[in-house]
């Protein structure tokens, strides 16, 4: 099948044709009802990598184990063992397979589980603890780090002096101004994760639920009847009331492992991948230099692609004029953008987001503070924030091309070509899953490189001097 990811899609198949192999592409040079059958099994084994392009949010399976009356532990709390011998070296595979497993605050402390993958294959994921309040035990076998790092995500201000305690051992501590799952899988998206293993409780996997975040779910049936009226079930309460409303799972699929059932099954239809290509006619308005007919398209979303270092989040700093004249330096254009929504705010709490911001980390942690702040605070941004923001733009991403002469370089390449912010979810810089983003960020660039070129051209034609 075509890779989901448009600046890598036919390279593979182009080399491996070039060393004389056939090819074929399921669905283009292959059709036949067979050949559908062996696409779908395309689209499963490659489940990972064709949602985490098209959702924004890493890959991400639900995994519990329950007895035949539907308890992951007795009333006590105790669960050792429910799941035979044999469910439980998958899920050390199912462990072995991913980049990360997610737990909640109660598991940590009920539990005190290790999250390794012992039998997984040698690769060993990070082991990730989410908890709103940081009410976790002093020590635990997840701050022990000899095997495999340890990340805690709270939220912003929870027990200070507990995090330091944290860090002493060794685990990373990541704040969030609004603490919910898709917060979180958004931010290890952008950290490069590609799937997650959820082996929260129940409450845990009731938000995630909800939130959207979770693609698949495994769930280990055991032939045990525990009982018990206050015995905790694997899903919290989902809001649900009538059967009509329960969720159904699509591509089911049964296995007996020992004694245990493995019932297995996506929450959410697999997305379909094929690009659609956004109009040319709009964008020979904005740059001469396109073709409406014969052009091709250059996809950029992530700093990693074939042409990342066009997009805002490329770790190039850039030096900015401020209000007072002094020149200021930013870690890169979008700290610089998602500071500005904030700056001549007449509030300490404006001001102290700038600060924030501009201390940021990575780009990714500027546009989380920039933008969590706008849902919360609204009252905080600029009232001609509208009117200025492309203006913004535009100003911070001359500067980023004019001060890196190989970023210009590669930009002045791309004449010709229609540039596209390839964001599935911003329909503003973005062009969107389906080509209805506006693309603003594309249309910025190749106004740029517009003008750069006719820089270029005006240089040359200018008549020298000999001194």
């Amino acid at each position: 099948m075509r890779h989901p990811l448009q600046h890598l899609r036919g390279n593979a198949v182009r080399a491996l044709r070039n060393q004389g192999l056939h090819v074929d592409i399921l669905g283009e040079d292959l059709t036949s009802n067979l050949i559908e059958d062996a696409q779908r099994e395309c689209l499963l084994v490659n489940a990972p990598l064709i949602c985490r392009a098209a959702s924004r949010v890493p890959f991400s399976v639900l995994k519990y184990a329950m007895t035949l009356d539907g308890k992951i532990a007795a009333s006590s709390g105790h669960a050792s063992w429910i799941s035979c011998k044999q469910s439980r070296n998958l899920v050390f595979e199912l462990r072995g397979r991913s980049d990360a497993v997610i737990v909640g605050g109660n598991t940590v402390r009920r539990d005190n589980p290790r999250l390794t993958a012992r039998h997984g294959g040698g690769h060993m994921p990070m082991r990730i603890v989410m908890t709103q309040t940081l009410d976790l035990p002093e020590e635990a076998n997840l701050w022990d780090m000899a095997e495999v790092s340890t990340i805690v995500v709270t939220q912003r201000g929870a027990r200070r002096s507990f995090q330091k305690l944290l860090a002493s051992k060794g685990v990373e501590v990541v704040e969030f101004d609004i603490l919910t799952p898709r917060e979180v899988m958004e931010y290890f998206h952008d950290r490069g994760y590609l799937s997650i293993l959820w082996e929260c409780g129940g409450t845990l996997a009731a938000s995630a639920i909800s939130s959207g975040v979770i693609h698949k779910v495994y769930a280990f049936v055991a032939p045990k009847i525990i009982g018990g009226k206050n015995a905790p079930s694997p899903v919290g309460d989902l809001g649900m009331v009538e059967m009509t409303q329960a969720l159904n799972l699509i591509d089911v699929c049964y296995e007996q492992v020992g004694p245990d059932m493995l019932i297995s099954g996506f929450l959410q239809p697999l997305p379909d991948m094929i690009p659609v290509i956004p109009s040319r006619d709009e964008t020979f308005v904005v740059d001469p230099t396109v073709s409406p007919y014969e052009s091709r398209i250059i996809f950029f979303y992530k700093t990693w692609d074939l042409y990342g270092a066009l997009s805002n989040f490329s770790p190039h700093p850039i030096q900015m004029g401020d209000e007072n004249g002094d020149y200021v330096t930013w870690l890169s254009v979008e700290h610089y953008y998602q500071a500005h929504k904030f700056v001549g705010v007449d509030d300490p709490m404006a001001q102290d987001c700038v600060e924030r911001i501009k201390s940021a980390k990575s780009p990714e942690e500027a546009a989380r503070i920039g933008r969590s702040m706008q849902k919360q605070k609204p009252n905080l941004i600029r009232s001609d924030w509208e009117n200025i923001k492309i203006d913004v733009m535009y100003k911070a991403l001359k500067c980023k091309f004019s001060i890196y002469p190989h970023l210009k370089t590669m930009l002045l390449s791309t004449a010709g070509s229609v540039l596209v912010e390839a964001s599935p979810h911003d329909l503003f810089w973005g062009g969107g899953r389906e080509g209805e983003g506006l693309n603003y960020l594309g249309r910025l660039l190749m106004k740029l490189r517009s003008e750069f070129l006719g820089e270029s051209s005006s240089s040359s034609e200018a008549p020298s001097l000999t001194v």
